[in-house]
């Protein structure tokens, strides 16, 4: 049974910065993409950013330059470091992959961007 598990959420001021994790367990790690999605309140859940199993990255352009995702194959985890944060960032974070075909999600993490 494939499971991700998010953390490294919080509270953080304007223009900080935050590190999220995701260990993921029950896949082959390596032969997978890995995406972070967010939602906000009221808002329906948006993309932020994926990594191929080759490394290759995107990012939605509201984060391009601030935000930075990586993985440690070695470790089964995924990472998004979050700089130059602001009140719209704020949302729950969730971790994502899709393997044969099913979507599997972290249960999230909570950032909120606030003075």
């Amino acid at each position: 049974q494939v499971q991700l598990v998010e953390s490294g959420g919080g509270l953080v001021q304007p223009g900080g910065s935050l590190r999220l994790s995701c260990a993921a367990s029950g896949l082959t790690f390596v032969l997978y993409s890995m995406g972070w999605y967010r939602q906000a309140p009221g808002k329906q859940r948006e993309l932020v950013a994926t990594v191929t199993s080759g490394g290759s990255t995107y990012y939605v352009d509201s984060v391009k330059g601030r935000f930075s995702i990586s993985r440690d194959n070695a470790v089964n985890s995924m990472y998004l470091q979050m700089n130059t944060l602001k009140s719209e960032d704020t949302a729950v974070y969730y971790c994502h992959t899709n393997t044969l075909q099913r979507d599997f999600w972290g249960q999230g993490t909570q950032v909120t961007v606030s003075a």
